[in-house]
């Protein structure tokens, strides 16, 4: 009876754990990615992003990161930051059209970049790093997919290459993706609409206009007036006082 009793007990807490899995989403490790910070910049100009990468091994390091730049959207300038401890090569490929930047016309882009842990650099357990690039002029597209790969020192390669569909939930496997938006018009690139005078401001006008007219009758009648009095002031000196 006490047997029955320890596996009805065993059954039901695993049946709880899988539960609370399914409805939970406890993934373990798995739930950690390769992400790119920022996620958003603009179309047309420069970023600095970092590709941010968790380590989801209990017990190997991150020894090497190759991260692919998207074939759609080639990027005509791409730098790294060094990371202390860690070598970065570049490998390039052929574009065409050509990529304009600056005023000049480039043929290759940077097609993928590999960073390399030397001596015990490595991303350890437990830990994250992160790996900054500067991108640019940035291409007039919705988004760009890097698909990366995460090598540790035990050989396993986790795999990040899933694209996102639209509507659809994050992929097992999802890639970074960084989202582009369109950049904003030029400052005074609107056309100017004509002011449109209302009935009211006429009416100031002509009320205005009116008044204005009045006070130069006034001023014009004021001096005549003075200019009357002083040939009639200078006649009455002129002419001899009668005698009585």
């Amino acid at each position: 009876m006490t047997r029955f009793r320890r596996t009805a007990t065993a059954a039901a807490a695993l049946a709880f754990t899988a539960a609370a899995t399914a409805v939970l989403g406890f993934a373990g490790p798995a739930s950690a990615h390769v992400t790119v910070n920022p996620k958003e910049a603009t179309q047309g100009g420069y970023a600095r992003v970092a590709f941010r990468v968790p380590n989801e091994s209990d017990s190997a390091s991150t020894v090497k990161l190759e991260v692919v730049l998207p074939e759609n959207a080639p990027v005509g300038s791409v730098s790294t930051m060094p990371v202390p401890g860690w070598t970065v090569a570049t490998e390039k490929r052929k574009v065409d059209p050509p990529i304009e930047v600056h005023g000049s016309q480039l043929t290759e882009a940077i097609s993928k970049i590999t960073w390399t842990a030397s001596g015990d650099a490595g991303v350890k357990p437990g830990q994250f790093q992160e790996f900054p690039v500067s991108l640019g002029p940035l291409p007039q597209v919705e988004s760009m997919v890097f698909k990366t790969l995460q090598t540790y020192s035990d050989g396993n390669i986790s795999r990040w290459i899933d694209e996102p569909a639209p509507g659809a939930e994050e992929p097992e496997h999802p890639a970074p993706v960084l989202t582009l938006a369109a950049a904003a018009a030029p400052a005074g690139s609107a056309t100017p609409t004509a002011a449109v005078a209302s009935p009211d401001d006429d009416d100031d006008d002509d009320g205005n206009g009116l008044a204005v007219g009045l006070g130069v009758a006034g001023l014009v009648a004021g001096l005549a007036g003075l200019a009357l009095g002083g040939l009639a002031f200078a006649r009455t000196r002129r002419e001899p006082v009668a005698k009585a």
